[in-house]
């Protein structure tokens, strides 16, 4: 354990310090030899980044003075987390601890905070309630901007993003349907249910390729929201059809699922778009790879108009940070902006390629609605004369979907050129 928690500690100081975790957390993970192992430090990495502004608050209120080790403080808390949201044995948390944390007053100090922070627990709970950015674990910021875009529902979508995210499934309709694929399921013994048209939601998290045909194609791992995109774009058979922004191509797999389309999938990321060409092989279906800027058409496009495009731009990730927690301290209240910038040109740019007619559906994981609402708004101001929006059937009538137990937040326009 006491590896894990350095492990764990390292990895958090890197992700603070600017780092991306999803390239942090591998290289890590490769220093772990079992399974339970590698499931364990994720869970550590992943959980203390969730409640981090928690850990925050009660690691201020432990302390007399502030800290001069950096290490330290990112290896207590790890331990806290532990202590807090795991079932490791609490002497076994502390003693690995104190270990890990080397000699002298390093030594000692870990020991006091740690048993402190074991018998003070009731009252440090009240302490990290007192302030917002302890009781929700988000930066003050955040927390402000979604009072201001949900004044009856930003307590909701807070504590929904510190949730652990659900594992769900989406049932390839091209090999199968929903009551079948429980079906298998049962005899499998993995409990789970239906969450949405084409989606199964697992009671527990599995290995993917312990899944009942997973390697066939007969499902992919995507959020219940997440699969809302190819069903609203509803591309018919023989459309020719844009996906921009493809990667990884999860939405790329389920338009191809649900219809025989023409269909490019764009992204600026080779390595990205080598993903999505791996997620085709599985799943048996082909489609026309470019690498490319949704921005600069120019540059790849053929001249030919799109059917429909389903413009998946990029966004603060907002609605998925339960998924990516250390998404809500690396961003900062001007990346809002210069998001909601590079979405207006991208658009602009992407609304030239559609053929009159055709549809184009707008969509974000953010949550924000200077990404959102806003965006779209703008552009039907700008576009008066040649663009609708379309109605979208509920939950999606009322606005966003906004994170809960069964899906990450989403935002979806269906925009028509007339």
């Amino acid at each position: 354990m006491r590896n894990l928690q350095k492990l764990a500690a390292g990895a958090l100081e890197e992700v603070l310090a600017g780092a991306a975790l999803h390239q942090v957390l591998p290289r890590r993970l490769q220093q772990v030899q079992t399974p339970g192992e590698r499931g364990a430090l994720q869970d550590i990495v992943y959980g203390s980044l969730r409640q981090l502004g928690r850990l925050d608050a009660w690691l201020d209120a432990l302390l007399e003075r502030p800290l001069t080790d950096p290490e330290l403080g990112w290896l207590l808390r790890v331990a806290i987390y532990q202590l807090a949201y795991t079932r490791a044995p609490a002497h076994a948390v502390v003693h690995n601890a104190v270990s890990a944390a080397g000699e002298g007053w390093r030594r000692g100090l870990a020991n006091a905070v740690l048993r402190n922070f074991q018998r003070r627990r009731a009252e440090l709970e009240k302490i990290a309630d007192a302030l917002p950015s302890a009781r929700w674990s988000h930066p003050d910021w955040w927390i402000a901007r979604l009072q201001a875009d949900y004044p009856d529902q930003w307590q909701a979508i807070l504590e929904a993003s510190l949730l652990h995210p659900p594992f769900t499934l989406r049932v390839n309709a091209r090999r199968g349907d929903v009551a079948g694929y429980l079906q298998r399921l049962t005899e499998a013994v993995l409990p789970a249910h239906q969450s949405g048209p084409d989606a199964i939601t697992l009671e527990r998290a599995v290995p993917v390729h312990s899944l009942p045909g997973f390697d066939a194609g007969d499902v992919s791992v995507q959020d219940a929201g997440a699969q809302w995109a190819a069903r609203l774009l509803d591309a018919q058979p023989g459309e020719r059809v844009l996906d921009a922004c493809a990667a990884p191509g999860g939405k790329t797999g389920h338009i191809l699922e649900r219809s025989e389309v023409d269909l490019v999938a764009l992204d600026v990321d080779a390595a990205r778009l080598a993903r999505v060409q791996e997620n085709l092989d599985r799943l048996q279906l082909k489609a026309t790879l470019i690498e490319g800027d949704a921005a600069q058409p120019d540059a790849w496009w053929d001249g030919r108009p799109f059917d429909r495009i389903l413009a998946d731009v990029p966004c603060s990730a907002s609605g998925v940070v339960r998924r990516n927690p250390d998404i809500k301290w690396l961003r900062r209240p001007e990346d809002i902006a210069q998001f909601a910038a590079q979405q207006a040109v991208m658009l602009e740019r992407l609304w030239r390629l559609l053929a009159p007619g055709g549809t184009l559906l707008y969509a974000t994981c953010s949550i924000f609605h200077e990404e959102n609402e806003g965006q779209v708004q703008a552009f039907l101001a700008r576009h008066a004369g040649d663009a609708e929006r379309c109605p979208l059937p509920e939950p999606l009538s009322d606005g966003p979907l906004l994170p809960d137990a069964e899906h990450d937040g989403f935002f979806y326009a269906l925009l028509r050129k007339t």
